[in-house]
C-alpha cells in the first residue's frame, strides 16, 4: 500500500510571500488552454480565432472559472460553513473549488464575450470545449497535493495503488484525485481533441463535452468520498456532485441530437 507523500503546499516563497501548488495548476491551467487554443487555430484558420482573440477570451474566461468556482463551492457544497465563516469565501489559495459553479461562472463569461466580440455562443463554447480537459487534470493534481478530496476506502482485492492518507485513518483509500486527473482529465481532452479536429456541426463538440464530463465525473464520485452538499439527502445514494452531473449529462446528449438534426436537415 502506498502512503501520500503529505507535500507541502507550499511550492517557494518570495519573502513574506508564499506561492502554492494549488495556485500553480491554476496558472498551468490557463497556459495549457492558451498554447492549446492557438494551437487549434493554427490548424484550422477557418475558425477565425486570432493570437489577440484567444488571450481576450482567457481574461474572460479566467474571471468566469475563479468567481464561479468559488461561488459554486460555497453555495452547492458548504453553504452553511461558509456562512459562519463568511471570510473564509475569500482564502482561495486554501483550496475549496467547485467545478459545477466555475462551469456555470465559465458560461456567463462567454456569453458576455460572445455579446461583445459579436461571435455566436456556440461557436466561443464549441471552440474552448476541447482545451478544457487539460485544466481540469491540472486542477486534480492540485488536490492530490493539497491532500484533499481523498478516495473512499479500498475493499478486497486491494490495487497496488491503494494509497493511506495518515491525516485521515490508516485504511487503504482510491487516490480518486488521480483518478479524475486521467478521467476528466487526459481521457476526455483526448476524446475531445480527436473530435473537435474535424468540422462537426454548432453545439456538437460542446454537448460531446457535457456529455463526456458527465458520465466521467459521475462515475468517479463512486471511489471518491462524498463532500457534503445541498443535494446530498436527495436518495438513490448519489452525491451532490451526481445529482449535479445528471442535467449536464442530458443537455450534452440533446444539444448532439440537435446538431445531429441539424446537420442532416
Amino acid at each position: 500500500m502506498l502512503t501520500h507523500p503529505q507535500f507541502d503546499p507550499v511550492a517557494f516563497s518570495i519573502g513574506p510571500l508564499s506561492v502554492r501548488w494549488y495556485g500553480l495548476m491554476y496558472l498551468v491551467a490557463f497556459l495549457c488552454f492558451v498554447l492549446l487554443a492557438r494551437r487549434r487555430a493554427r490548424q484550422r484558420p477557418g475558425l477565425g480565432w486570432s493570437d489577440e482573440a484567444i488571450d481576450d477570451l482567457l481574461f474572460y474566461g479566467v474571471f468566469g472559472v475563479i468567481l464561479g468556482a468559488r461561488l459554486g463551492e460555497v453555495l452547492f457544497f458548504q453553504p452553511d460553513w461558509y456562512f459562519a465563516h463568511p471570510a473564509e469565501i475569500f482564502a482561495v489559495w486554501k483550496g475549496g473549488m467547485s467545478f459545477h459553479g466555475g462551469f456555470l461562472g465559465v458560461l456567463l463569461a462567454m456569453w458576455l464575450y460572445a455579446r461583445r466580440h459579436d461571435r455566436g455562443f456556440w461557436e466561443v463554447t464549441d471552440f474552448i470545449a476541447p482545451m478544457v480537459p487539460i485544466g481540469l487534470a491540472a486542477g486534480r493534481i492540485g488536490n492530490f497535493i493539497n491532500g484533499e478530496l481523498w478516495g473512499r476506502p479500498m475493499g478486497e482485492p486491494l490495487m497496488p495503488w491503494a494509497m493511506r492518507f495518515p491525516w485521515v485513518d490508516d485504511l487503504p483509500r482510491h487516490p480518486s484525485q488521480i483518478y479524475q486527473a486521467c478521467g476528466e482529465g487526459l481521457l476526455l481532452f483526448v476524446f475531445l481533441w480527436w473530435y473537435s479536429s474535424r468540422p462537426r456541426p454548432p453545439r456538437a463538440v460542446s454537448g460531446a463535452f457535457l456529455a463526456g464530463y458527465g458520465a466521467l465525473r459521475f462515475g468517479a464520485e463512486f471511489f471518491r468520498t462524498p463532500d457534503p452538499g445541498i443535494f446530498s439527502d436527495l436518495g438513490l445514494g448519489l452525491t451532490t456532485a451526481q445529482w449535479l452531473c445528471v442535467p449536464m449529462f442530458l443537455i450534452g446528449i440533446g444539444l448532439i441530437a440537435r446538431a445531429c438534426a441539424i446537420r442532416h436537415s
